[in-house]
């Protein structure tokens, strides 16, 4: 009771006052039958393969291959973190637009690996550029090192790819 003897209401319920999360997206095992989900799991699949080639090639070019190596280990853990929120239902606990943070990032993880890209295919293509040593002329890149690098530019594109797919989709959920 109150000083004027008028009964104090109950607060409110917090599950009432908020709105529900805004995602067009299933959560759960759904997601994986969609196309946003499948893509989700080809980055994660590519983007650990881009991941494992410039690792092995020994990063003979630290300061192209380092940003390439950064973009595909942060794009591959997010992606994983991403892929989790989606298949643990957690999407409809947490009050966010889903469209809105799912657009938001694969426009800048397609954008950070459109630039690995071009990295890449520049660190790959100094192949026949040599270094002039005190006693001998050495190529930069061995033969080895020249072969996985073009894998791993292939596999960029094609990581770069899919994320430009998942910003179409998510951009097509964002603005209907």
């Amino acid at each position: 009771m109150s000083a004027g003897g008028a009964p104090v209401p109950p607060p409110p319920n917090p599950a009432v006052s908020f709105p529900a999360p805004r995602v067009t997206l299933p959560a759960g095992p759904d997601f994986l039958r969609t196309y946003s989900g499948a893509f989700v799991c080809l980055e994660i699949l590519f983007g650990g393969l881009v991941w494992i080639l410039v690792a092995s090639s020994n990063v003979p070019l630290p300061l192209l291959q380092g940003w390439v190596m950064f973009v595909s280990v942060t794009a591959f853990f997010f992606s994983l973190l991403f892929l989790g929120v989606f298949l643990s239902g957690m999407v409809t606990q947490i009050d966010a637009n889903w469209n809105f943070l799912d657009f938001v990032y694969h426009f800048t993880v397609f954008v950070f690996y459109f630039g690995a890209f071009l990295l890449e295919a520049a660190a790959t293509s100094l192949h026949d550029l040599h270094c002039n040593t005190t006693m001998t002329v050495q190529p930069l890149l061995s033969d080895s090192q020249y072969n996985i690098n073009v894998a791993a530019t292939i596999f960029t594109f094609v990581t770069t790819a899919c994320y430009g797919c998942s910003l179409g989709l998510a951009l097509r959920r964002w603005r209907p």
